[in-house]
């Protein structure tokens, strides 16, 4: 049963991290909602600025940590094939199952609300993906706020992609751009800077769990709070000022939703009914429909934030990715 495997999952992360929420470390909630109160009213400089450099680097860098010691939780299958590239200067890996077609490509951004993650973290969800997809799968190790903010991210997903077209020689109709969380926000607005660009576009797009309002205006952040266990909006609305660096969150690049989406690719959005961003995924949803992009919204009951990377453990990741294989198929022949 869902809600059991998910209990389960929740526990495991709580027993063996140490930790009730999965983003934040043994330093504690309070530390980190300190952080966010300083950041958001702007009195940060009330401290010593070595002393909030060194509070904040800190806390980025025990996130990250958090993030990779769940991944651990989770390793891939010993039949991965791995290897490590450079795309114009984007580190990146390409993962794929034994036996895929080389031809077929998902260049995949991970989650992390811009500020962790990186193919280290999401080899094992890749894996699964590769398989479900015939796929082998270009994992991009973007640049990370706050060191890099806005649009650095962006910048690099551009150019990944350019890279599988000039390079690789990749065929755009069999390639699919793909992500969860900020990583789905970076697929939409990649795309959209694709078709300002005149470059050729893949031919689908697949966003899961996406945070694609960095305003995080949608009522879900405050009616599913309290069954989300992974996300708060107040976390978001601190990472996503990490990242914005004072950039308008309505920025098109920054948050999709303002974007012209008119012209791009077949769309997947994937969302638990357990989510924060459930509002983010139906908006990205109607913004699509607005302008006639063929669009599949999927909202799977009691599941939470980037379930996908419990595929281990967890039947419905499974069975999602399995869709996202079937449409694949069908958009990417």
């Amino acid at each position: 049963m869902s809600i059991t495997e998910i209990n389960t999952i929740i526990r495991r992360l709580q027993n063996e991290l140490v930790f009730a929420q999965p983003f934040i470390d043994f330093i504690g909630e309070q530390v980190l909602l300190t952080c966010y109160i300083l950041e958001r009213t702007k009195t940060q400089n009330l401290l010593p600025a070595n002393l909030w450099q060194t509070f904040r680097s800190s806390l980025i860098k025990n996130i990250r940590e958090r993030l990779q010691a769940i991944a651990t939780l989770y390793p891939p299958p010993p039949d991965i094939h791995c290897h490590h590239i450079n795309a114009y200067g984007v580190p990146a890996d390409w993962i794929s199952a034994p036996d895929v077609d080389s031809s077929r490509i998902i260049l995949y951004l991970h989650g992390g609300a811009y500020v962790s993650g990186s193919p280290s973290t999401h080899k094992t969800l890749c894996y699964f993906l590769s398989q479900a997809t015939n796929s082998r799968i270009l994992l991009i190790e973007y640049r990370l706020a706050p060191e890099y903010p806005f649009p650095a991210a962006v910048d690099d997903g551009l150019t990944a992609y350019n890279w599988l077209i000039n390079e690789v020689k990749a065929n755009p109709a069999k390639i699919a751009i793909a992500g969860e969380s900020a990583g789905a926000s970076l697929t939409m607005v990649t795309l959209a800077a694709l078709k300002e660009a005149k470059v050729p576009l893949p031919g689908a797009a697949v966003c899961l769990s996406p945070w694609v309002d960095l305003e995080c205006l949608g009522s879900s952040m405050e009616t599913k709070a309290a069954v989300d266990p992974i996300l708060k909006p107040w976390m978001l609305d601190l990472f996503a000022q990490m990242y914005l660096n004072h950039t308008n969150p309505r920025h098109p690049l920054a948050s999709p939703l303002y974007a012209d989406l008119s012209g791009l690719p077949p769309l997947l959005i994937q969302v638990g009914s357990s989510e924060i961003l459930l509002d983010d995924a139906r908006s990205l949803a109607k913004r699509a429909k607005e302008e006639d992009i063929e669009v599949e919204l999927q909202i799977w009951d009691n599941m939470i934030h980037m379930w996908h990377f419990f595929a281990t453990d967890l039947s419905e990741a499974r069975e999602a990715i399995a869709r996202i294989g079937k449409f694949i198929a069908t958009n990417c022949p």
